[in-house]
């Protein structure tokens, strides 16, 4: 059975990092005035530099033939047929067929799950059209002003991320809203300042069955009956639900055309590009949303036919083997230099630390090497004033991706270019440094931390696809490099457990449960009205 650490490009690895421990980066230019250009690559309207990294042009052979020599090759092609690579739940992983654009068949069981694909898109254009030109109407006969989406995880995250970011795209007289903490705070804000008979509530859940949505539904249900007045009876012009359990959506009162179904090959932090869409649809149309797939679609072929040397998601995935394996580092920064883009560090938090978050490889045997970073950021020009003063003289060993757009608002072109020449300043600085001989110790930085620089020509549907898309495929790549399964999550279906549990047993003095658990439900129990969780 394959293990990754007893490859033989995985032992040359770990001699080239003790051989290359004191490379600095800067050294690498000098040597190789070409560096750039070799390690740059373009793709539509995305462009990547992966030259500012601690890599050697044998360390990054070497992390090829890795790649090579790994499941990934064979992975990636089950992946893309739908074969069963989810082996812990036992089904495909087709997110990439919610994009799909081609004429060829993608079949799951032996039939072809294209025509149900076209089908709901159909349906996502009939009804986000429908919405945005004022045809679907409330009870009273008002149009739709407010569209919120309750949700959480990937029913939240993706879609959430994706509207914030396209907000130039945005329909001008539809607010998008989106209540995702059970918190009833986050519920309250939301519904504050809304008119009930001109909000449209979408409940996304994949199962109908996760705890904190369907608290917040059923408060929302009952918070549009409070302020109209009105029965069961109204519930369909009101609220609609994107889920695989149809008949559980039904019993909460949906409207049969108000379900937009999706499949259980579609895992949640995936699922963007199925209907849980629907948000992203409603906000900047379906034109714009068919784009963002279009750009998914884009990469989604690179991947696959793109040589590992020239493959952006393959060579992102090796650069962080490379810190995360062989030089010790547990984190990975993610910094746009967008506004616009402040989501995205969340989104690929959950997308990464989900997906990789493993100690054991896909045969369940405790994995013998590190797997997925630590990952968080935020926007660049307040990390800068935030958390860059470890990154510059800390401590940690955290590789940067910075991320940013280049076309600018006419009329706010100064302040883009102080926002680029920012990002590059720092870029620059992580890999040099200053070592001037006439600066104090406390003072000085060191340099040589290395960072990517990830460019979209414009923010755009499209290139945002292609942004998203890319990093799915960077965790596919190590999760295979790693031999993990990167579609389960059985960590978070413990919490999920656990909380339905202490919900119903918490008045009852459960000796089951540890001192502390016991002692802080009392406390719990004194400050808190106690009911049974909705279901």
């Amino acid at each position: 059975m394959y293990e990754p650490d007893q490859s033989v490009h995985w032992k040359r690895l770990d001699e080239l990092a003790v051989t290359t421990r004191q490379d600095r980066i800067a050294d690498y230019f000098q040597t190789d005035p070409a560096r750039f250009d070799k390690m740059s690559l373009r793709l539509g309207g995305l462009f990547l530099d992966y030259s500012k990294n601690r890599i050697s042009d044998e360390v990054l052979s070497s992390l090829l033939q890795l790649a090579e020599d790994s499941p990934l090759l064979e992975r990636r092609e089950r992946m893309f047929s739908g074969a069963d690579i989810n082996v812990t739940e036992k089904r495909p992983v087709l997110h990439t067929a919610l994009r799909h654009r081609g004429e060829e068949p993608v079949l799951v069981n032996g039939e072809d799950v294209m025509p149900a694909v076209r089908a709901s898109l159909a349906r996502i254009e009939d009804f986000s059209n429908r919405v945005r030109e004022g045809r679907w109407l409330g009870y009273t006969g008002k149009k739709i002003r407010n569209v919120v989406n309750v949700g959480t995880g990937g029913s939240d995250l993706g879609p959430s991320m994706v509207c914030r970011a396209l907000l130039d795209y945005k329909h001008p007289d539809l607010g998008l809203h989106f209540i995702s903490n059970v918190d009833g705070r986050h519920l309250k804000k939301v519904l504050k300042n809304l008119d009930p008979e001109e909000t449209l509530f979408i409940v996304s859940t994949k199962t109908f069955s996760t705890q904190e949505t369907l608290l917040n539904a059923n408060s929302a249900k009952r918070w549009f009956q409070d302020r109209t007045g009105s029965g069961d009876e109204h519930i369909g012009q009101h609220f609609i639900a994107v889920s695989t359990n149809r008949q559980a959506a039904l019993d909460f009162g949906i409207h049969p055309d108000g379900i937009f179904e999706f499949w259980d090959w579609v895992g949640g932090r995936y699922s963007l590009w199925s209907s849980i869409g629907l948000p992203i649809a409603l906000s900047i149309g379906f034109e714009g949303f068919n784009e963002l797939l279009e750009g998914a679609y884009e990469m989604d072929r690179h991947f696959l036919e793109a040589p590992l040397a020239s493959n952006i998601p393959v060579i992102l995935a090796s650069v962080g083997i490379w810190y995360i394996n062989f030089l010790g580092a547990e984190a990975q920064a993610v910094i746009p230099y967008d506004q616009a883009l402040h989501q995205l560090p969340a989104f690929l938090q959950q997308l990464d630390m989900e997906s990789n978050g493993k100690s054991v490889d896909i045969a369940g045997n405790p994995v013998r090497c590190a797997t997925g970073p630590i990952v968080w950021g935020q926007t660049g020009s307040n990390g800068q004033h935030a958390f860059f003063q470890l990154l510059h003289q800390g401590t940690r060993f955290v590789p940067t991706d910075f991320i940013a757009s280049l076309k600018a608002d006419a009329d706010t072109q100064e302040h883009h270019f102080a926002l680029l020449t920012n990002m590059l300043a720092q870029a620059n600085a992580f890999m040099n440094g200053d070592l001037q001989d006439n600066l104090k110790g406390y003072a000085s930085c060191p340099g040589n931390r290395p960072s990517n620089v990830l460019l979209l020509d414009e923010l755009s549907p499209r290139n945002l696809g292609a942004l998203i898309a890319l990093y799915e495929h960077k965790v596919f790549v190590q999760g295979a490099i790693w031999n993990i399964n990167s579609f389960d999550q059985w960590g978070v279906q413990l919490g999920k457990r656990l909380a339905t549990e202490i919900s119903r047993n918490i008045e009852v003095n459960n000796a089951d449960y540890d001192a502390s658990t016991r002692g802080l439900m009392d406390i719990v129990k004194q400050h808190v009205l106690v009911s049974e969780p909705e279901s």
